[in-house]
Order: C-alpha cells, then sequence, then structure tokens
C-alpha cells in the first residue's frame, strides 16, 4: 500500500504556523499532496525558532512540516501578496492560521484565493471562531484547555488544575482540519466551487470531551478531578508497586474478579461493598487502599505478568523513553529514520494510519529552500523574482497578525 498515491498531484498552499494548520497540510502531504508552505523571510516562521532544538532546527517545526516546499515571500508587500495568489492559482487547498480578519487585510481571503483558484477548499484555522465575540480572542492549546474545562478536571483530587502535557488541543485540531478537507474534496463532483471551512480549537477541545459533557448534560453533576483514575467505573487507576506504577483498568465486575484472583485477594471479590461498577466507584478509596497495598510488596513486573496473565488490561507507567524502547513500539514502527538531508539522522513518527505503508520521509524543509523552484513554477520571471529578493532576504521579518 503506497498512501502517497491517495493525493498525488493536489496542490496545497500552506500559510499556516504553530501546530494545527502545519499537522492539516502534513497529513495531506505524507498522502502524496505538493504542500508549498509560505514563510515569512529570513529565518521563516516563528516555530522554528522554539526550544528545544535538533541541531538548528525546532523539534516543534521538525515534527509537522515534513513533505513540504517552502518558499520565503513577504506577505505583507503588494509584491509578495501578488506572488502567493499566482502560486495558488489552480491550487486545490489552502490553509491558512491568522487571526480572523488578517486573511482579508492581505488580500488572502476566501474571496480573493477563490478569484485566482475556482475549485480551491479553504481552510481557516483560529482560537475560538471567525463569529463577532471569538474573532477577537487570541489562543493557545493551554488557554483551550482552560476555557474548555480540560484543565480543570486534569490533575489529582487535591491538586491544582493541570494541562494534559501533549498539546491536545492543537493536534486534534489539525486532525479534524485534515478530516473537513478530504471531505470537501470528496465532494467535489457535487459542489464543483470553491468552499470554505473552519476549524477551531475551542471546537476541538469541547468535543475531546464528549462523553463528559453528555455526562454534565444528562446528569447536571461536574466530571471530578482523578487523576489517574475514571469517573465511570473502578479500579481503572494508576497504583505504585515496590519500584514504580502500573496502571490497570479492570472496568466490569469479571475482570474485577479476575484481579482479585491475580493480586490473591479473594476478601475483595466476596466483599458486598464493591459487587458491582456502582459500588465500586462510589468505594473508589476504599478500594484502592487494599490493592495498592499488596502492590507495594512487590515489583512492577512480577504484578504485571500476573494481572495480565489472569487477562486484565494493565500496562507500566512508562517513561518516554521506556515507552520508545519497549517491543511493542519497535514492532508498530512507530519511530522511521527521515531521508538523509540537513538534519543528521533525523526521526519522525508515522501517521497512525500508516501501519506498513510506503509514506514518504522528506525532511522539512530549510526556510525559503524552495523559494526560486516555487516561483518560477507560478510562473514568475527571472526578474519578478529578482524583485522580490531584497524581500525574500530580510532575517527575521514577523508573521502578519
Amino acid at each position: 500500500m503506497s498512501l502517497e498515491r491517495t493525493y498525488r498531484g493536489l496542490r496545497v498552499v500552506d500559510l499556516s504556523e504553530n501546530i494545527a494548520g502545519p499537522l492539516a497540510c502534513m497529513i495531506l502531504a505524507d498522502l502524496g499532496a505538493d504542500v508549498v508552505k509560505v514563510e515569512p523571510p529570513g529565518t521563516g516562521e516563528a516555530t522554528r525558532r522554539l526550544p528545544p532544538r535538533w541541531g538548528t532546527d525546532s523539534t516543534v517545526f521538525l515534527a509537522l512540516n515534513r513533505n513540504k516546499r517552502s518558499a520565503a515571500v513577504d506577505l505583507r508587500t503588494p509584491a509578495g501578496r501578488d506572488a502567493v495568489l499566482r502560486i495558488a492559482r489552480g491550487a486545490d487547498v489552502v490553509v491558512q492560521s491568522f487571526r480572523p480578519g488578517v486573511a482579508d487585510r492581505l488580500g488572502l481571503g476566501f474571496d480573493d484565493l477563490r478569484r485566482t483558484a475556482p475549485r480551491v477548499v479553504y481552510c481557516a484555522v483560529s482560537a475560538f471562531g471567525e463569529g463577532p465575540l471569538g474573532r477577537e480572542l487570541a489562543g493557545y492549546d493551554a488557554l483551550i484547555q482552560a476555557f474548555t474545562g480540560i484543565m480543570e478536571m486534569t490533575g489529582d483530587p487535591d491538586g491544582r488544575p493541570a494541562r494534559a502535557a501533549p498539546s491536545v488541543v492543537d493536534m486534534s485540531t489539525g486532525m479534524w482540519a485534515a478530516v473537513a478537507v478530504m471531505a470537501a474534496l470528496a465532494r467535489r463532483p457535487d459542489e464543483p466551487g470553491a468552499q470554505r471551512l473552519e476549524a477551531g480549537l475551542v471546537d476541538s477541545g469541547f468535543f475531546l470531551m464528549a462523553h463528559q459533557i453528555m455526562g454534565y448534560l444528562g446528569t447536571g453533576t461536574f466530571p471530578p478531578r482523578l487523576g489517574s483514575a475514571a469517573p465511570s467505573t473502578a479500579p481503572y487507576e494508576a497504583f505504585r508497586t515496590a519500584d514504580g506504577s502500573i496502571m490497570i483498568a479492570a472496568a466490569t465486575d469479571r475482570l474485577f474478579a479476575r484481579l482479585c484472583t491475580a493480586l490473591d485477594l479473594p476478601e475483595l471479590a466476596a466483599d458486598p461493598r464493591f459487587r458491582r461498577v456502582a459500588d465500586r466507584v462510589a468505594r473508589r478509596a476504599e478500594l484502592a487502599g487494599p490493592i495498592e497495598e499488596r502492590l507495594r510488596a512487590a515489583p512492577s513486573g512480577h504484578w504485571l505478568d500476573r494481572i495480565v496473565a489472569a487477562g486484565v488490561p494493565a500496562a507500566a507507567v512508562h517513561t518516554l523513553a521506556e515507552a520508545l524502547e519497549h517491543p511493542v513500539t519497535v514492532e508498530r514502527g512507530i519511530v522511521r529514520d527521515a531521508a538523509r538531508g540537513r538534519v543528521d539522522g533525523l526521526k519522525q513518527l508515522r501517521l497512525p494510519i500508516d501501519t506498513g505503508a510506503d509514506c514518504p520521509m522528506r525532511q522539512p524543509p530549510a526556510p525559503g529552500e524552495h523559494t526560486e523552484e516555487i516561483l518560477s513554477e507560478a510562473g514568475l520571471s527571472p526578474e519578478e523574482i529578482d524583485r522580490l529578493r531584497p524581500s525574500t532576504a530580510m532575517e527575521g521579518t514577523a508573521p502578519p497578525q
């Protein structure tokens, strides 16, 4: 299976920064689209300068921009704006993540792009959408986690609200943006004109909590802050052992009985206080105490062997290094070598749909690496390209806001 055949011949213009928009475009690039990333001249998009780094490159940028080409163009100049419109001539997809209203001021809004690309799928990524209230609000992943309630329900019961460590809102917004673009491309036979899409971080944040929100709407009860535990079943949380912690997911009555057998705790299985899931949820702390006391008597490996052999889902609470080195991770081929290039030994994570597929792993481009090539393809003459060079040579040009 070759994923890159999916969208071979598709042209995507990436006017986005940070995580969500670049991820959406990288998904399309992995599926074979020709993605042209337009960046500010000089050092490129701001994400390139974030720590930590792999060599001279930000690992955030490296993670989200493979299989793309880069053109350095100053969008704030008339010549730069015209160059982008020519790059986008006949484009299939444009993705931008400007603050609402900025693209229109630059002359790169939906109406501008559909004049040069009549069938364009135009996706605007923003924090709170483009309504009269949302358009005035800036936002990043952590702010959306706070706004939507994710942060308030995350963390230990007696601790402070916590941000989920992965950029779950940004990453899910990027995936939803890609899904929206794919759906729009599939509608083309019936909707041949240009299509405008929105991908909002706030929408993705709320959707991540679909079952918690449904629970609140149905019962009026707020989801409690439970650390690693779950509000709907128990024991379903991380427990300490003699040398670490393990996550146990005994979500059903049958699994709970098996767990008690594996831990040599038949009295828990027979205790009427813990007979049904609802009983165990109501007495979570009373149940967790004797389980953890037993687990603290031996190392994680000992208990995992017994619990997994009993058919109960369980896993060690790994460090990132342990997780990446685990045989199952290796078996799945999660991390792969990128093609040789300017970043020595670069590794990349495959798309989660890319099991065993032949997916390209071209390294993310240097800032403006393909500027002349892309502008020439767009029909600019050598003289026109030369006239753009004063703009494209400027160092540290800030992106439009």
